[in-house]
């Protein structure tokens, strides 16, 4: 396909599907200028959004450095989805002190004093290209890398645990039922291969080799290897403290950047990550929260997403994107913007987020 050929399929995408967001800023004279190298590059990026047109984003970053090398395509599309207009300087903080802030989620309703809460930031090793460019022998290298990391981290006492792959002949290889077993738990991630928008980015290649799950003693520290991104760190607990889940996160964080290659960053971006949604702090917290009055009984998404969506939050189904919600309302509830907000700010912003919601509920 030619140059005036995909410009001219991209602008059907974009007046057919106008929340692609790939699509909305495409820039066809920004394209025509590259030489025929920085085309194909910045094509393989945006191909999601080319194949799978009903695509929210429709990019992901193949290199650490794609969004300082395309950032005239990609700044346009990053500032879109996380609200920041073009005149406001993008640059992203960091604050993880909860001191003094309202965490308690059982001060909103003793009815939320024991949700799942959980917060993941994403990370990837400045030394290896972003999961939609791996090969398999890179995949597996980096999850040996990470294993490494994790056997220091088994022997220190606030961890323990273990690591469990799906790599076949890994050391560490668990079988089909115990892997079911964790996903159903929701601690271990999908099957990446029936992903389409994934397949697409080439995220998902190669499954299941490279991926796999180190988890704590005590089941509250997680990290995923080889998932959209080489290592999605995370604290997960039932309860209704805000700070004492972040303050596990923090911590848990600190420990392993001392165990990794330095992780990819950008100056302006800061953490660098497949999908642009997740730049900035790298981070999405969330609770699981039963809506039912909100949902209809969990058959209908479109009121909570609504409400949601004006309070700066995105809502899907429990059992992760493009899920329905359970059948008593179980939802997933998070704030949206990662970049240009604190680690604070966003905790801030999901507590504030939650007691709307639930007041909305309560309402019926």
């Amino acid at each position: 396909m030619g140059v005036e050929q995909i410009i001219e399929k991209i602008a059907g995408i974009r007046k057919a599907h106008p929340g692609n967001l790939m699509a909305r800023h495409f820039d066809g004279d920004y394209f025509r200028g590259l030489d025929e190298a920085d085309q194909q590059r910045l094509l393989r990026i945006c191909a999601t959004g080319i194949e799978n047109p009903d695509s929210a984003m429709g990019a992901y970053a193949m290199n650490p450095g794609d969004y300082d090398d395309f950032s005239t395509q990609l700044e346009p599309m990053i500032r879109d989805f996380h609200g920041i207009p073009a005149r406001v300087k993008i640059a992203q903080q960091h604050d993880w002190n909860v001191e003094g802030a309202s965490c308690d989620l059982a001060a909103i309703d003793a009815r939320l004093k024991d949700v799942s809460m959980r917060v993941r930031v994403a990370r990837n090793a400045s030394t290896f290209p972003l999961p939609g460019a791996m090969s398999k022998e890179q995949r597996v290298a980096f999850e040996d890398v990470a294993a490494a990391a994790f056997a220091k981290l088994i022997e220190d006492d606030a961890y323990g645990g273990q690591y469990l792959s799906i790599t076949p002949g890994s050391p560490h290889e668990i079988d089909s039922a115990e892997y079911e077993r964790r996903v159903a738990s929701h601690q271990m991630f999908k099957d990446m291969s029936a992903d389409r928008y994934l397949n697409v980015a080439g995220i998902s290649g190669d499954w299941p080799y490279g991926r796999g799950m180190y988890v704590s003693a005590d089941e509250d520290f997680l990290v995923w290897v080889g998932e959209e991104d080489h290592l999605r760190i995370m604290a997960m607990m039932n309860g209704g403290n805000l700070g004492a889940l972040f303050n596990r996160l923090h911590k848990g964080l600190e420990v392993l950047s001392q165990l990794l290659p330095p992780f990819a960053t950008s100056l302006v971006y800061g953490n660098v990550t497949s999908c642009p949604t997740n730049l900035g702090a790298g981070m999405r917290a969330s609770l699981h929260m039963k809506l039912p009055n909100l949902t209809k009984g969990g058959t209908d998404l479109s009121r909570v997403t609504d409400a949601a969506k004006k309070l700066g939050l995105a809502v899907r189904g429990a059992g992760g994107e493009h899920s329905d919600a359970g059948s008593d309302g179980l939802v997933d509830v998070s704030p949206s913007a990662r970049l240009g907000v604190t680690e604070m700010q966003i905790m801030q912003r999901l507590y504030d987020g939650a007691a709307a919601l639930w007041a909305l509920e309560v309402e019926g």
